[in-house]
């Protein structure tokens, strides 16, 4: 669990001591950082003072240094190239990022450093989606499961309700190895008569 190992870093405890809000705040600075927030968007998010956002926001880098490194390369390559790379190679331009205006360069630059992963992230779930059609229709599945949604990382399926573990498998297998990555990607299914109803399958 990623949020509640950065919570455990961030906020100097063990993993077993990181409370439900400690999460919580870590997941909105996970989140946050990577949608380019800054510290008055992130004290909004929190719910606390600036001052209070301002320490969240620094100890973060400071635990995390090469994310800051990393954030700083990919704005510097942006500005030279005037665009930004996803992981597959395709492109984003920022025109912005030559404007004369102050907040035009700095809108650009947080889509910018928010573009690689975000970019990656589309381009997986747009494999995953391909690799889970092919293996339904392998299976010749595709008339008892239809894709209804594909929301952010999340793809919803209406299901025949005989055929939910034989579709769970090869839409689970479809999406944790959409692509070969230098991180294990991994999923959680839930199902359930209506989209407000879900229970995990485990």
């Amino acid at each position: 669990d990623v949020h509640t190992s950065v919570a455990a870093r961030v906020f100097k405890v063990s993993e077993k001591e990181v409370t439900a809000e400690m999460r919580r705040r870590a997941k909105v600075i996970n989140f946050g950082i990577v949608y380019g927030m800054g510290v008055n968007a992130l004290k909004d998010n929190l719910g606390s003072t600036r001052v209070e956002a301002q320490e969240f926001y620094d100890n973060y880098f400071v635990t995390f240094p090469k994310i800051a490194a990393y954030f700083e390369d990919v704005k510097m390559r942006a500005k030279k190239d005037g665009f930004t790379t996803t992981y597959f190679g395709r492109r984003r331009f920022f025109a912005g990022l030559k404007s004369p205006l102050p907040f035009m360069r700095a809108s650009a630059e947080r889509m910018a450093m928010n573009a690689p992963l975000q970019g990656t992230a589309a381009d997986i779930i747009k494999i995953a989606m391909q690799k889970a059609y092919a293996g339904l229709a392998e299976k010749k599945l595709l008339d008892q499961a239809h894709l209804l949604l594909q929301i952010h990382d999340e793809l919803l399926y209406e299901v025949d309700i005989s055929a939910v573990e034989k579709v769970r498998m090869v839409v689970e297998e479809a999406m944790e190895h959409a692509v070969e990555f230098p991180v294990p990607i991994t999923v959680s299914v839930k199902k359930g008569q209506n989209w407000g109803d879900m229970e995990s399958i485990k």
